[in-house]
């Protein structure tokens, strides 16, 4: 029964917001408003379903700086819980499937990334994009292990390199984010075992400063960041 009433406020709200999404998807420069729109629409869809975020940070981020945020993922409710947490301008890399989303197609067809995972040359093309986007002062949104694990409850999966590789070529500050409980309220789409209400306790770790770093270090960096986000999570 819960989920069904989470449900129907995520698409309540989301066709309430929904010309706002039209007007500012149309041209970057709408861009830092239309994740105020997401940003907003975030916390009142989680208001009303009775689901609440409590970040801890281990230092205040910075407004203005362009990061990688870098989160476990095992819930859908993660993607709000990011839109809440990020600064600025920000956009998401996630798999092509949600392209045909009916909630997030939209974002996924102006301001975040797709990718495949399975082809290299989408997979370059999305990193490639996502520099581009970095460059521009554009943080960057990403779940390293690729998916939600099928395992319940889930384990950190491994994760990719791809964030990593780009945090050291574009000198971009990297963020781990430990989200610890959520798959309690909502795991994965919650199909399998629903939601509920609840606090979703997130812990934002220490940005990680990547500036003297080599293609090099890129595997000592995954390892790192790897190793924070799983010791909140035990």
């Amino acid at each position: 029964m819960h989920r069904i009433w989470y449900l129907f406020w995520i698409f309540f709200f989301f066709f309430l917001f929904y010309p706002l999404y039209l007007l500012t998807s149309r041209n970057p420069k709408y861009y830092g408003l239309l994740n105020f729109f997401r940003k907003a629409n975030s916390f009142i869809c989680s208001l009303f379903s009775g689901v609440f975020f409590s970040y801890k940070f281990e230092e205040k981020l910075e407004a203005k700086q362009t990061y990688i945020y870098c989160a476990n993922h095992t819930s859908n409710l993660d993607i709000m819980i990011l839109c809440i947490l990020a600064k600025g301008k920000y956009h998401f890399m996630g798999k092509d499937e949600l392209l045909n989303n009916p909630v997030l197609g939209i974002f996924f067809k102006t301001i975040d990334i797709s990718v495949n995972r399975e082809s290299k040359i989408s997979a370059f093309r999305a990193f490639k994009k996502a520099g581009e986007n970095l460059e521009k002062g554009m943080s960057l949104i990403i779940f390293p292990e690729g998916k939600i694990d099928d395992h319940y409850p889930p384990k950190l999966g491994e994760f990719k390199n791809g964030p990593f590789r780009l945090a050291i070529d574009k000198n971009i500050p990297l963020v781990p984010v430990s989200i610890t409980n959520v798959w309690k309220i909502n795991w994965d789409d919650g199909s399998k075992y629903g939601s509920k209400p609840g606090i979703c306790d997130i812990y934002i770790h220490k940005p990680i400063d990547t500036s003297g770093l080599t293609d090099d270090d890129t595997d000592d960096l995954k390892n790192k960041v790897f190793k924070l986000i799983d010791s909140k999570l035990i």
